[in-house]
Formats: C-alpha cells, structure tokens, sequence
C-alpha cells in the first residue's frame, strides 16, 4: 500500500497550518491548468495577501524551474526534488541556511508542501517502466489548488495598488497647484500666509512615506482643505494688490516715509561692478532687530547675516532668480541689508519681491546705496524712543 507522508522529518513539530496545508493539497484541483511563470507573477502582485517576501518568492521561482514543462497539470510531475546545493545555484548561490528560512516561509504560507523521506532526503523511485513510483521533495500541489485564489488576489491587490496611484496623485496635484499659489500670494502679502506653509510642508512630509489608502484619503481631504483655504484668498488680496499698484509705483519712485534708497550716501564704493558698503554688522542689526528671529544660533559676521537672509528670502515672496540678481548686482552682503530692511518693514511693503527687483534695478543703474535704508529706520525708531 503506497503511503506519502504528511509530517515533516527531523524535528520539526506538526502544526495546525501544515496540516492545513496538506488538507488543501489534496483537495480538488482546479479544472483549468495555469501557466507556472503566469501564476508566480500573479503571486508576486498578492505577496502581502500571502505573507510573502520577495526573497521567498525568489526560492519559489527557482522551484519551480525544476517541474518540468510551463504548465501545473494535476500529475506525479508536481513534486521536485533538487538537492541544496542545484537549488541554491538557481536562487543565484543563495546560502543553504537562507534557502531553509525561504523555503519554510513558503510553506506557512500554504504555496508548497514537504513531502520528506524516511531519511528527510529528497529523491524518486521509479518502476520498471520508467514511471515515477515514489518522490519525495517539495509538493507544488497546493499553488496548483490555490491558483483561483492567487489570481483573484493578484486583481484586488492591482486595483488596490491603482486606486493608490490616483489618489496619491490627486494629492500631488492639489499640493502643487496650492504652493504655486501660495508662491504667488506670498510674493504680496508674505506674513499673511505663513499659517499656509506650515499646513503645505506638513502634508508634502506626509507624502514622502509609504502611506495606506486609508493615510492617502485623509491626506487627499486635508490637501483639498488647503486649496480651499489658499484659493479663498486669492479675491481678497487681488483686490488689495489692484488698490495698491498706483502707490506701490510712487513708492517705488520716491519713498522718504519708509526706506529712502535713492539718497546719496559716502559710505557706498564700487567692487568689481558690486555695490560695497562700510556699514558695521552691528548697526545694520540694531536698525532691523527682526531678522535676529530667524537665527537661532546669532549673527556674528557677515556671513551669518547672508545665510539667515537666504532663509528669510522665500518667506518674503522673493523668488530665488530675484534674490540670486540681487546678490550679483548689490552684492551678497548688501542683498542681505536690503532684504534686512525690507523684513523690518513688511507691513508696508504691498509687494517686497517687486520691491527687490526695483532696488536691483537701481543698483544696476549706480543710483541706490543700503545707508540711508538703514539710516532711515535707525531715525524710526529713535523718533519712537523719544
């Protein structure tokens, strides 16, 4: 009487999952016979649903290369019997100790099943005429009996993996079309969006993790929130930019009531096409205090005073083409005065990036020196002292 075993050799114990592996192993096979390198795509779509890693799957595939044939037909052929080491040439000289982890992986899994020899050896027995008698080895059975469940797994698991894919890009799209108009409402009323970008740099951290659809759907309600909220503003500070442009323009020709950048100043030289200035570091802080708040560790030196202005730069809406003209036409250590003032005085500046660019212009031009800038505010805020 042919008897095939269904517990494993060595000391390995028997476990409610292998012997309800063996129960699927013998049940009826499906009536359609899948293509072997179809199902293991199939399997490697549904991975998570089967508990399985890439590297188990790796072990799989090079299982399956020892069946013969394209085709899992219910016969004798289901069960291989490699030896350790053929088949850790075709899982590419994997380590028989990984291979033993991979395998076992397999078979809580319930895709394959031991068929072990009194001796735990793998081999076949044949009869007289050739036919298999005995095999002992792995039994590939259970993916056969399983394959209507891998692929129904495998279209769940795509149109999972689809619906993510719309809606991670759902998100994208309303966290770029909101920080673009962000950028756009920053460049005119800087301190007024600054709870916007926290919001903005929030939801684009989120999105740099590996997130679950149900992650992914709280962020698409958060990110549309956003737009909403940036988008509101965009009728409020439109009409405001349109009630500004004619003073903005006399601001920008003439301007002694803020920052007086077109008096001559003695201080200023030409460096190489640059504009210099022999201001100290010390007045340029005492006349803007404000900027001390975006550096934590302090301004000791003139390249300090650059670094915390780049920082400080896209806060104000200055774009970074605006800021890196300004630093080759002023020079970096005067863009940083400039950008200084400009911080100091924000509330009424309608538009410090086209501010900027005006300054730049007339550094360009020769007319414009950062000292009468400072100067001005210094007399500010003495005249408040006193």
């Amino acid at each position: 009487m042919r008897h095939i075993s269904m517990t494993p050799f060595g000391r390995q114990p028997v476990t409610a999952g292998l012997l309800a592996t063996h129960a699927l192993a013998e049940a009826e096979a499906p009536s359609t016979s899948p293509d072997k390198w179809a199902l293991l795509r199939e399997l490697t779509a549904a991975r998570l649903q089967f508990a399985v890693s890439d590297r188990d799957l790796a072990v799989l595939s090079a299982l399956l290369s020892f069946h013969p044939g394209k085709i899992l037909a219910d016969d004798d052929k289901l069960i291989v019997f490699p030896s350790n080491a053929a088949l850790s040439d075709r899982a590419h000289g994997m380590a028989e100790s990984t291979l033993r982890r991979h395998l076992a992986a397999l078979v809580r899994a319930g895709l394959i099943l031991r068929r072990d020899s009194p001796n735990g050896k793998r081999y076949a027995t044949r009869r007289t005429g050739g036919a298999f008698d005995l095999v002992f080895g792995f039994d590939l059975r259970p993916l056969l009996v399983r394959s209507p469940e891998i692929a129904a797994a495998a279209a769940e698991a795509r149109a999972l993996a689809q619906t993510l894919r719309r809606l991670r890009e759902a998100v994208v799209l309303r966290l770029r079309d909101g920080a673009k108009l962000l950028g756009w409402l920053a460049e005119h009323q800087p301190l007024a969006v600054e709870s916007y970008h926290l919001r903005l740099a929030a939801l684009q951290r989120q999105l740099r993790r590996k997130l679950d659809a149900d992650m992914i759907e709280g962020m698409a309600v958060e990110a549309d929130s956003l737009f909403d909220d940036i988008r509101s503003q965009i009728p409020v500070f439109a009409e405001e930019l349109h009630a500004n442009d004619s003073e903005y323009e006399r601001h920008k020709q003439n301007s002694n009531s803020l920052i007086l950048e077109s008096e001559p100043c003695q201080e200023r030289q030409e460096r190489g096409g640059e504009v210099s200035t022999s201001l100290p570091l010390g007045i340029v802080l005492k006349a803007a205090p404000d900027i001390r708040d975006y550096a934590p560790d302090g301004i000791r030196s003139w390249r300090d005073l650059v670094a915390v202005a780049d920082v400080v730069r896209p806060m104000l809406g200055v774009s970074p083409d605006a800021w890196a003209r300004a630093c080759q036409i002023m020079g970096a250590e005067t863009a940083a005065i400039v950008l200084c003032c400009i911080l100091q005085r924000v509330t009424e500046i309608s538009r410090p990036g086209g501010y900027l660019r005006a300054l730049t212009d007339k550094a360009e031009a020769g007319g414009f020196s950062p000292g009468p800038m400072v100067m001005a505010l210094i007399r500010a805020e003495n005249a408040q002292v006193s």
